[in-house]
């Protein structure tokens, strides 16, 4: 009898299913349950920019596009970059628009790593990078965070991780997720230590639109920092677009051709009518991102202050719409804590182990749900520590 498993590449074999995806399917089978697990904003895609869509549905537009893209959007991509980053971008020959930043990660990835290279990972952090990295033959080297430093990756500690083997960091700012924001001296430190070990970086910048208290700045804007960085960003979390599946690359020409070369083989192109309303939601959309990150605030203001009063220490996430705290006072492991609070009180939230090692003793809660959910989360949080 032919056993179907004995084909499979042994690099998926070794793989972990998402740790995230396990607990998303614990409570779809649940009546009742109050999810602060889902990455994603609760906001609707403004109205204009599905009008776009629609309107490029009517009007016939259902064929491929330019393998990087329609360029209208990469020129207003570029105009985007430009005047809200600082980092200017070729629309013809340095962007690309790709099926969300996640394959834009994975191009990345895939084009600058030969086996056996290393890509060092800033923990906690999304849990597609590291599978990602090793998908290529390329090996991810961790370098941990900790709450005390509210989880910034240290100079340091950077400096300590980089061997002859090392290619490339990956960094998130925005941090998927603590909400960790690096300011500009912060990123100045690390492009420092870049520079000198000529290093790449790829700069996963998808949270860059939901910075709350300082403007986010982006390392490819440092002084000899844009020839050298992989700048990765997209439209589903600023732009409440997750579904619509947009994300784009911006690089020096080199990098770009190769990313393209395997988008060409491997995607073709993004989806025309998301293509479409992408280039609206950048002409018009602007004063919607604005008014859903002043909601995002008062919303991360009011989680971070509840967890603190019910003991369990929070830092204050400068970006994104995550908060990290601490269940280290329940004497539980993070995976036991969600477990038992999903069940006994419906409340979804992501053990922080699942990011990585030095994401144990925290849980991941999403504040993209309405204030009135995140209060009655809040009521089932204090019955189950009450226990």
């Amino acid at each position: 009898m032919l056993t179907t498993k004995n084909y499979i590449a042994k690099s998926v074999e070794s793989m972990r299913p998402s740790g995230i995806r396990k607990f998303f399917d614990l409570a779809a089978g649940m009546e009742g349950v109050i999810s602060l697990g889902v990455g994603e904003p609760d906001f609707v895609t403004s109205w204009s920019a599905r009008e776009a869509a629609i309107l490029s549905l009517e009007r016939g537009f259902t064929s491929y596009t330019a393998n990087a893209g329609l360029l209208e959007l990469r020129e207003e991509i570029s105009k985007y970059v430009s005047e809200r980053f600082c980092v200017p971008y070729d629309s013809k020959e340095e962007i690309i628009v790709t099926v969300g930043a996640s394959q834009a990660l994975d191009l990345a990835l895939r084009a600058i790593l030969d086996p056996d290279d290393e890509v060092i990972i800033v923990e906690p952090c999304f849990v597609s990078y590291a599978p990602l990295v090793e998908l290529t033959g390329g090996k991810a080297v961790t370098v941990e965070t900790t709450s005390e430093q509210q989880f910034k990756l240290q100079a340091e500690a950077l400096e300590r991780a980089i061997t002859p083997k090392t290619k490339a960091l990956l960094l998130c700012s925005p941090n998927n997720p603590t909400g960790a924001q690096l300011d500009k001296e912060d990123l100045e430190a690390i492009a420092g230590i870049v520079k000198r070990h000529d290093l790449l970086v790829i700069a996963d910048e998808i949270y860059a639109e939901l910075a709350y208290d300082i403007q986010h700045t982006s390392i490819a804007s440092l002084d000899g920092m844009r020839e050298r960085t992989i700048l990765i960003n997209g439209f589903s979390k600023g732009f409440a677009m997750t579904g619509w599946r947009l994300g784009f690359i911006c690089a020096p020409y080199e990098l770009s051709a190769a990313m393209l070369k395997i988008h060409q083989y491997a995607m073709m192109c993004a989806s025309t009518p998301a293509q479409y309303a992408a280039l609206e939601a950048l002409k018009t959309g602007m004063n919607d991102v604005e008014e859903m990150k002043k909601d995002y605030r008062r919303r991360r203001n009011y989680i971070v202050q509840s967890f603190n009063e019910m003991g369990l220490d929070c830092h204050t996430p400068g970006g994104a719409f995550y908060v990290f705290p601490s269940i280290q006072s329940t004497g539980l492991t993070s995976e036991q804590f969600a477990e038992s609070l999903l069940r006994e009180e419906k409340v979804a939230v992501v053990p922080g182990s699942v990011f990585g090692k030095s994401g144990e003793g925290f849980i991941r809660c999403s504040y993209a749900s309405s204030m009135e959910q995140l209060q009655e989360a809040m009521k089932r949080f204090r019955r189950f520590l009450g226990r």
